[in-house]
C-alpha cells in the first residue's frame, strides 16, 4: 500500500500544467484530492472549468477528488480550498501551493498594479492558503507543504521582478514555517520547477506543443520531488529542483567574512574587501532553534 493512500492533498493551481501532473500522482496512489484552480488565463484574467476537467479525469483513473475554482488571492477563497478538504475529507495532510500567474516586463516599463497582482497571486495566495490549513496540520502534528518556488527568485531572471520578488519571498516565509512547523511534524519545503506549461511558453522564442509535450520537458516530470517533500521522510526547510528529470538541491551559504569589530569605518572596511568578497570555504549557516514558548 502507498504512503499516501487515504491521505488528503490539496493542490492549488492544479487545473493544468505541472500542477495537474501532481494531483494525478497523489491520486494514484491513493490520496484524496482537493483540485483548486481559478481557471483563467496565465495573466489572471477570466474563469473556467479546468479544475472539473482534472476532478473528471482523476475519477476515470478509479480515485477520489474535488474541484474548488476560488482564488488563493482573496482570503475567503483561500480559507474556502481547505474548507472543502476539511468537508469533503475530514482532514488535510499534504498541501502543494502551486497557482502563479505572470505579467512579465522590464522593471522600467511594469506597472506597479502588475507588481502587485503577482505577488498577491504567488506570495500572498500562498500564505492565505497556508494560513488555513496551519491550525488543521499544527493540532494533529503531522502536515506536507511545499511552496513552488522559481529559479526566477532564486537566481534571478531578467524581466521577471514581480515575480522572482514573489518567488523568493516564498523561500523566506518557508525558512519560518519550517522552524514553526518542524516540533509539530509539520515540514514545509520550496520546489523550483522547470518543465512545459502555459506559463513558459509565455516567455519569447519558446512556443512549445503543451497538449503533447517534449518528454525531456513533461510536467510529470517534477511531481517526483514534490511526492518526496510529501512524504512520511520529507525534509524540513529545503528547496529542491526538479525539471526534466534531473533533481538538485540548493542552499544559502555564508562566507567566513572578516570580523573587525566596534567603531569600524568605511576606511577600515576597504583593505579587506577581498576577503568579504571571497567565498571560499563558505557553507549554510546554522539553524536558528525556535525561541521558548513564553504562553
Amino acid at each position: 500500500m502507498s504512503e499516501f493512500e487515504g491521505k488528503v492533498a490539496v493542490i492549488t493551481g492544479a487545473g493544468g500544467g505541472i500542477g495537474r501532473s501532481h494531483a494525478i500522482e497523489f491520486a494514484k496512489r491513493g490520496a484524496k484530492v482537493v483540485v483548486n484552480d481559478l481557471g483563467g488565463s496565465v495573466s489572471g484574467d477570466g474563469k473556467g472549468d479546468m479544475a472539473d476537467q482534472v476532478v473528471a479525469e482523476i475519477k476515470e483513473q478509479g480515485g477520489e477528488a474535488v474541484a474548488n475554482k476560488a482564488s488563493v488571492a482573496e482570503r475567503d477563497g483561500a480559507k474556502s480550498i481547505i474548507d472543502d478538504a476539511i468537508s469533503n475529507f475530514g482532514r488535510i495532510d499534504i498541501l502543494v501551493n502551486n497557482a502563479g500567474i505572470l505579467r512579465d516586463k522590464t522593471f522600467k516599463k511594469m506597472s506597479l498594479d502588475d507588481f502587485d497582482l503577482v505577488m498577491q497571486v504567488h506570495l500572498t495566495g500562498t500564505a492565505y492558503v497556508t494560513h488555513a490549513a496551519w491550525p488543521h496540520m499544527y493540532d494533529q502534528r503531522y502536515g506536507r507543504i511545499v511552496f513552488t518556488s522559481s529559479g526566477s527568485g532564486i537566481f534571478g531572471n531578467y524581466g521577471q521582478s514581480n515575480y522572482g520578488a514573489a518567488k523568493m519571498g516564498m523561500l523566506g516565509l518557508a525558512n519560518v514555517l519550517a522552524l514553526e512547523g518542524g516540533p509539530r511534524n509539520v515540514h514545509v519545503n520550496c520546489l523550483g520547477p522547470g518543465a512545459a506549461t502555459r506559463m513558459t511558453n509565455t516567455v519569447p522564442g519558446r512556443d512549445e506543443d503543451i497538449s503533447d509535450p517534449d518528454p525531456n520537458r513533461h510536467p510529470a516530470l517534477v511531481s517526483p520531488a514534490v511526492l518526496f517533500m510529501c512524504s512520511e521522510a520529507a525534509p524540513n526547510g529545503c528547496v529542491i529542483h526538479a525539471s526534466g528529470g534531473n533533481y538538485s538541491r540548493s542552499e544559502i551559504v555564508v562566507n567566513p567574512g572578516v570580523s573587525l569589530g566596534a567603531g569600524t569605518t568605511y576606511e577600515d572596511l576597504l583593505p579587506h574587501v577581498d576577503s568579504l568578497m571571497d567565498m571560499t570555504g563558505a557553507k549554510p549557516r546554522e539553524r536558528r532553534q525556535p525561541r521558548p514558548r513564553t504562553g
